[in-house]
């Protein structure tokens, strides 16, 4: 208040001095590197690619003739859902301070996104780094975009078009908004660094007060970030969030007419195949761009990318062909993807050694769950979400806690506090690094498996899940949609 008078009193001099402090703190305030928007800009629309054609033809090509037309209409419908959603109160669910349920859930300030313009920048991984919040805005968006469209290939070619429409608002809302803030959401590396050096050149009288400030900065992230679980592109929040979904609905909608009895084979492997490329493609921009800089580290995840994708392709391919006597080219494709999901909560933090065994690793355990046990179980997983996504994901996401380990050619856990101002690497503990990824991992399976049930009994009881026999019999392409994929 005193402070606030004498510029009162002084006047005009007052203004002048302190328009001039703050031009002079605009001018130090960080600015976004066109090399870095540049290369958000690129990863965001790889993304898209990957749901919109890529998962569509992916999925596609997996069903029967008189499915075709709906995954893909189901696909492209989430994609169009999400965005819209996500713009009007997801993101701020996501990514904003949510006051007493911040652990859980960000709050509304930032709904229809306001306050955001050309100017607005969001943060990196790095001090002083930006980006401008546009584009980590439509970033963001494609990852909710894809993992609801995940979910569809458990329970393909059985439910309603209506009842998808309504669980993906409510998933999105209840599921996918508060994992994504659980897991990403913190202050960023500015306000936890210049915390940390207010404290370490704070005198005696000051540092209790600075030592709070610090643990404030440090508690203002989600639950599972305060664990100090890793993910570096979405192990938990995209993969095995929307693997496990798709089991329970799987589970919850049951089996197709003829499962287990008739032959219910994919009826295009070529679209798959161009799906899968399309997949790899895109991931890319999943994996390197969420780095949020084009830097080594991009780099390190873009190689991550390469080798544990091949790796995993061809552990599938190899344990299949051991197991039935012919490689296939489902098995090549469906392990590649398999190796797409477990080095994603990796792939900023594994060495590149440690990504090819993460991927050899992948393909045959998910070989073994698509196989062996989803026969024993006999549930009817229709494209095997949970079997890649879910157990991807899960090996994936608990490997991550060994990978990153230096001493195996891992890039180490970030510390922004024992150096303040800088990105150092903290010291590594096996077991606290390996149990916080387990913590994460059960917490996953069991917000999204109990959620997910909530909600599908909540859409069942409003429009009911499943198509009647007849509609199942003729198809959703004609069902649902009243067109055909194909007219011959």
């Amino acid at each position: 208040m005193k402070s606030r008078l004498m510029l009162a009193a002084l006047g005009g001099l007052g203004l002048a001095a302190l328009g001039a402090d703050a031009a002079l703190a605009q001018a130090a305030a960080p600015t976004p590197d066109k090399g870095d928007t540049a290369w958000m800009l690129l990863s965001t629309i790889l993304v898209l690619l990957m749901v919109v054609p890529g998962l569509a033809l992916f999925y596609g090509g997996l069903v029967r003739t008189k499915n075709m037309l709906s995954l893909l209409t189901q696909v492209f419908a989430i994609a169009c859902i999400a965005a819209i959603v996500w713009v009007t109160y997801g993101y701020s669910l996501a990514f904003t301070n949510g006051g007493a349920l911040n652990d859980f859930v960000g709050g509304f300030s930032k709904a229809f996104l306001r306050g955001v313009d050309a100017n607005s920048v969001a943060a990196t991984f790095s001090n002083g780094v930006v980006i401008p919040e546009y584009v980590y805005i439509c970033f963001q968006m494609t990852f909710a975009m894809i993992t609801p469209a995940l979910i569809v290939g458990a329970f393909a070619e059985r439910m309603r078009f209506s009842a998808l429409v309504l669980f993906t608002v409510l998933w999105l809302t209840f599921i996918y908004f508060p994992m994504a803030h659980m897991v990403w959401y913190w202050a960023g590396p500015d306000v936890v660094g210049n915390a940390a050096k207010a404290l370490a050149e704070a005198d005696a009288g000051g540092k209790a007060a600075a030592q709070g400030a610090l643990d404030a900065a440090m508690a203002d992230a989600g639950l599972l970030f305060q664990w100090g679980a890793l993910d570096f592109a979405g192990g938990t929040v995209v993969h095995i969030n929307a693997g496990i979904a798709g089991l329970v609905g799987a589970l919850l909608l049951g089996k197709r007419i003829g499962y287990g009895r008739d032959l219910i084979a994919p009826h295009s492997l070529t679209m798959t195949m161009i799906g899968a490329a399309l997949l790899w493609v895109g991931w890319f921009g999943f994996n390197a761009g969420s780095n949020l800089e084009a830097n080594g580290t991009a780099a390190l995840a873009m190689v991550n990318t390469f080798v544990a994708t091949a790796a995993a392709g061809l552990g599938w391919l190899f344990v299949e062909w051991a197991a039935k006597g012919k490689p296939s080219l489902l098995g090549l494709v469906s392990g590649a993807v398999a190796g797409l999901v477990a080095v994603t909560p990796a792939a900023g933090f594994s060495g590149p050694m440690g990504a090819i065994v993460l991927g050899l690793v992948s393909g045959a355990v998910c070989f073994v769950f698509c196989s062996s046990v989803k026969n024993a179980i006999g549930y009817d997983d229709s494209l095997d979400v949970f079997g890649i996504h879910c157990v991807g994901g899960i090996i994936g996401a608990i490997a991550t806690g060994i990978l990153v380990n230096p001493a195996l050619g891992g890039a180490g856990i970030p510390d922004y506090v024992s150096n303040p101002g800088s990105l150092a690497v903290a010291d590594y503990v096996f077991g606290t690094a390996v149990w916080a990824q387990i913590k994460a991992v059960l917490f996953t399976i069991v917000w999204s498996g109990v959620g997910s049930a909530i909600l599908y009994k909540i859409v069942d009881l409003i429009v009911g899940l499943r198509v009647t026999q007849e509609e199942e019999r003729e198809g959703l392409d004609l069902a649902d949609h009243g067109e055909r994929a194909y007219n011959y």
